[in-house]
């Protein structure tokens, strides 16, 4: 069984075996000390000469070399304490060392925090930059932030199921990534930009309450909170009221936040509902920092946005589009039938309301979702509204509407981006700093020299060819 360095106080007294990187090395006379390092922390190992051999291999040790160490654990004398680390009340005094693998100098210095690195570097030798103290807090944080999510959601009767990764191309905002099918030539798959048709099958098919952690991939710009393939919570339920979901998202932050950020703030909870009308009004920003200290990243100020328009008026293309995406639901009013509310959308689609949400916290938008259409002729309605053509819709969504015909309950959810919230109670500038393997600014993976080209015979499977410019 792996022993971690983080339980070495415990052991006081005790021979152990250790295993992990040389942080530092110092040479005191006759004495060399190491700092050996795992992912749970870091401790003082001590070679002396009355250990021959070992202290021999010892003066080869260089930083970042991986070894294993066999010990006993002593309690250092007061005045030599390090009371800056959980193990600085402890030495291991060595009695034996295997080396396991050595390392060239790295390309920069990984004692730091990083912030001095190029990003270009940083990324191109992400193995390494991830051994950083800083890097490493925020993918262990970035797991039990993910894990509290999952136990919340499977103890409130959620289930969590794995969406498509192929899928189909189907035009709701940005841009897709598609892959070409080699069976089926000329065709292709689409990488999802989220699994929003498919959670709304998931309450047709009865499953009530779904969730997912899910991948998904929109090829458009990318800026400090956005990246080609981001994760994302998703979650839908069956006979929802829009309150039964803000509630729910607001008590798994509440519990979130007081378990693994005991020491943030929540500036005032139940969190604020504020109309879109208010919060352009008011704040100028759909997306409002309601923080009274700005500079504070430990104060946490939660928000809903509501009361949304469902469509805004496309200028550059001069027709109406959805200010969510076409499945939300449009407001009724009293006594209103859905066949009225269509007509009503027909003669004036500025001035409908949706009932749509927008999860902000200190100046970010983290979340949106809705209560969801699911009467087909509404559905149609809206598509055509749109601009698509009744054949379009068929072609594109026909597999919805269908479904739709088979008995579906009404819906509703919400998506929250796990990367930006992430990157908020990190306190990080940046979303690449919380992923593991992020890509550039501009969409390039520095570390796997991705894209690249691909040899002329798989373009030759796919019945495929490139364009030079």
């Amino acid at each position: 069984m792996r022993f971690w360095i983080e339980n070495t106080p415990q052991q006081v007294n005790k021979e152990i075996s250790l295993y992990g990187w040389v942080d530092s090395r110092r040479d005191h006379g006759k004495i060399i000390f190491i700092d050996l390092r795992d992912r749970t922390g870091k401790v003082q190992v001590v070679f002396s000469p009355d250990k021959k051999e070992v202290y021999e291999l010892s003066s080869k040790l260089r930083t970042e070399w991986v070894i294993e160490i066999k010990g006993i654990v002593k309690a250092r004398p007061k005045s030599m304490e390090n009371l800056k680390i959980p193990t600085g009340k402890v030495e291991i005094e060595a009695t034996g060392l295997k080396i396991l693998s050595e390392a060239l100098t790295s390309p920069f210095d990984l004692s730091s925090d990083g912030k001095d690195v190029k990003e270009e570097v940083r990324l191109k030798y992400r193995y390494l930059d991830l051994r950083r103290e800083r890097l490493s807090k925020n993918i262990v944080f970035r797991h039990k932030i993910i894990k509290f999510i999952r136990d919340f959601l499977s103890d409130d009767g959620f289930i969590e199921v794995e969406t498509p990764i192929l899928t189909k191309s189907t035009p709701e905002g940005a841009r897709d990534y598609i892959v070409p099918s080699r069976l089926e030539p000329g065709k292709f798959y689409a990488l999802p930009q989220s699994p929003q048709q498919y959670k709304q099958l998931l309450m047709v098919a009865g499953l009530e309450r779904y969730f997912q952690i899910a991948r998904c991939f929109r090829d458009e710009d990318t800026r400090g909170d956005r990246q080609p393939e981001f994760t994302q919570l998703d979650l839908e339920m069956d006979f929802p009221t829009q309150e039964d979901i803000l509630s729910l998202i607001e008590n798994l932050f509440k519990q979130l936040v007081e378990k693994i950020y005991p020491e943030k703030k929540i500036k005032e909870f139940p969190f604020p509902r504020i109309s879109y009308k208010e919060a352009i009004e008011k704040y100028k920003s759909d997306k409002p920092d309601l923080r009274k200290d700005k500079k504070n990243p430990d104060e946490l100020a939660f928000a809903f946005v509501v009361d949304f328009p469902l469509f805004e008026l496309k200028k550059e293309e001069k027709k109406w589009g959805a200010v969510h995406h076409p499945f939300t639901r449009p407001k009724l009013e009293k006594d209103e039938t859905i066949e009225q509310l269509i007509e009503r959308i027909k003669k004036d689609p500025g001035k409908p309301f949706a009932d749509q949400y927008d999860f902000v916290l200190n100046g970010y938008e983290i979340g949106g979702g809705s209560l969801r259409i699911h009467e087909p002729k509404l559905l149609e309605a809206i598509f055509e509204i749109l601009g698509h053509k009744p054949e379009d819709i068929t072609e594109k969504f026909g597999h919805l509407i269908n479904a739709f015909k088979y008995g579906v309950p009404p819906h509703g959810g919400i998506a929250l981006g796990l990367d930006r919230i992430v990157m908020i109670l990190e306190d990080e500038p940046s979303i690449r700093e919380v992923i593991a393997f992020p890509k550039t600014g501009d969409g390039r993976d520095l570390m796997m020299n991705a894209p690249s080209e691909v040899d002329d015979k798989q373009l030759k499977d796919l019945h495929i060819k490139t364009l030079k410019s």
